[in-house]
């Protein structure tokens, strides 16, 4: 069992977490045997917190609550109150999640957090574009390990840009190993283009494994 900590808070990106959040959550792509996977809404307080759509979230749980192992997995959504200090805590969380080897997700705002935190310094990752880490993380000392590509792995830590979201998914959901490799290019491919073949092949792909299985 995978637990997935999703790290809510105000002004959270809707749209960053969405196609990753909706495909964990229903399993409806998943591969037969695909390991079991929990999400969990994780805030630095259980009141509730207002996205940046304007949907209200309550957190399942707390930072202090949050189990690290190999098999969970911390998600940090973009946002832009990231640079509030209440925040710390989840920060180091996600050292403790990386020092562990388990995988940390980060997306737009949040890779700034990490930036400014230290966690950049010494790891592929990437941001909303060249200069903008400079321009907002002053601690930020990894301008040499950065990659201007939508979406970046350094072994488990996954970074994305604000226009990053589906490849970030696409490398979230490699990582936990839940899709058929077949199923998940179909996928990519067919969000990424909007080529009805696309979608085709990714329906294909699930009865076709049922059927040799």
């Amino acid at each position: 069992m995978s637990t997935i900590y999703v790290y809510v808070l105000e002004g959270l990106a809707d749209w960053e977490w969405g196609y990753l959040i909706a495909e964990l959550n229903s399993g409806r792509f998943f591969k037969k045997d695909a390991p079991q996977v929990s999400l969990k809404m994780v805030g630095s307080s259980k009141e509730p917190f207002k996205t940046m759509g304007g949907l209200t979230i309550v957190p399942d749980c707390l930072i202090d609550e949050i189990i690290v192992s190999k098999t969970n997995v911390l998600l940090l959504p973009g946002s832009d109150t990231w640079n509030n200090s209440k925040h710390t805590a989840i920060l180091k969380k996600a050292v403790e999640f990386l020092d562990f080897g388990a995988l940390v997700g980060a997306i737009c705002g949040a890779t700034a957090a990490l930036a400014n935190f230290g966690l950049l310094d010494t790891r592929s990752h990437t941001s909303n574009g060249p200069g903008f880490l400079e321009m907002v993380a002053p601690e930020y000392k990894g301008i040499s390990f950065y990659i201007d590509q939508p979406s970046v792995t350094d072994s488990n830590l996954i970074t994305a840009s604000s226009t990053g979201i589906l490849l970030w998914t696409r490398q979230i959901i490699e990582y936990l190993d839940v899709f058929q490799p077949d199923t998940l290019a179909a996928w990519y491919d067919y969000f990424r283009t909007g080529d009805a073949n696309h979608f085709y092949a990714l329906m294909q792909s699930l009865p076709a494994r049922a059927e040799n299985e």
